[in-house]
């Protein structure tokens, strides 16, 4: 019973109150990396505890003999449980995915009937400047508006476009869709927003951060400001994403951090394999 309580309890605050603390650590944003994997962890974590709670449960009540009714039950109802918060998993993802791929399929036809190509960029005719990307497993688009290519410089123009492309190559959609769906299979009053808000900023970043290893950091930053305020399709990244004034704070920091770097790398291990270890040992145990 001991081990159930542990991993309810540790579900509840890796799914609403860690996260939430976690989002008030600004500076983790200056490793994005291992602070990607920490959130992941933590994600990971928080499903893992949830279902090995109601795992435990179960096979603790019905491991050792004598089994009685009460045990039978008591079983049952935490396999019902458990089976809810995979039936709940299951359902938030494939509504989440099909409605993101119908609604980027339907914008990449739209934008192939309207945009010119030009070097495998799709440019809008549009007075504002905009510059985003419609992601998918085949036929991904980069968006620029007309607008985009006459204000920004070449070196900005660059820095960019290879911003969109960091998207495409790490699927950072795929990563922003895990959260999502995570944030709608919990309850409410135990799922935490601040990390899909996070890791939509931490995308950013990473972009950002590959753009610059490919340009000029200060090309990518101003580039960003022409675009600061720039609308983006429901289901795309774009370039003048989340939290603008914390992305350009991010690249005006140089310094390397790989003593923080390699310390949040160790606690989203550390963080991974607690609720594993509460599960599968309890079972080692009886096995023996």
């Amino acid at each position: 019973m001991a081990t159930t309580l542990v991993l309810g309890a540790l579900a509840v605050v890796l799914a609403g109150p860690f996260p939430w603390g976690l989002s008030r650590w600004r500076g983790l944003r200056r490793t994005p990396a291992a602070a990607m994997l920490l959130w992941q962890s933590t994600a990971l974590a928080a499903v893992l505890a949830a279902l090995g709670a109601g795992l435990s449960l179960a096979t603790e009540r019905l491991w050792e003999p004598p089994v009685t009714a009460v045990d039978v039950v008591v079983a049952g109802l935490a396999g019902a449980v458990t089976l809810v918060v995979l039936a709940r998993l299951a359902v938030s993802g494939h509504r989440t995915g099909t409605a993101l791929r119908r609604m980027r399929r339907v914008h990449r036809e739209r934008v192939d009937l309207v945009a010119e190509v030009d070097r495998g960029v799709s440019v809008l005719e549009h007075e504002l400047p905009v510059a985003y990307c419609v992601p998918g497993m085949t036929g991904a688009r980069i968006v620029v508006s007309r607008s985009t290519l006459t204000t920004l410089a070449p070196a900005e123009l660059g820095a960019v476009l290879e911003h969109e492309r960091s998207h495409l190559r790490a699927r950072h959609d795929l990563v922003l869709e895990a959260f999502a769906v995570l944030h709608r299979a919990f309850p409410r009053w135990v799922a935490s927003a601040a990390a899909r808000r996070e890791v939509e900023v931490l995308v950013e970043v990473l972009a950002d951060r590959a753009a610059c290893r490919a340009g000029d950091r200060r090309a990518l930053a101003s580039a960003l400001l022409a675009l600061a305020g720039s609308p983006a399709p429901a289901g795309s990244l774009g370039s003048s994403g989340s939290s603008l004034a914390a992305r350009v704070e991010v690249l005006r920091d140089t310094r390397p951090r790989p003593v923080q770097a390699a310390g949040v790398a160790l606690l989203a291990a550390a963080i991974l394999a607690l609720p594993t270890l509460l599960v599968v040992l309890p079972w080692l145990a009886g096995l023996r």
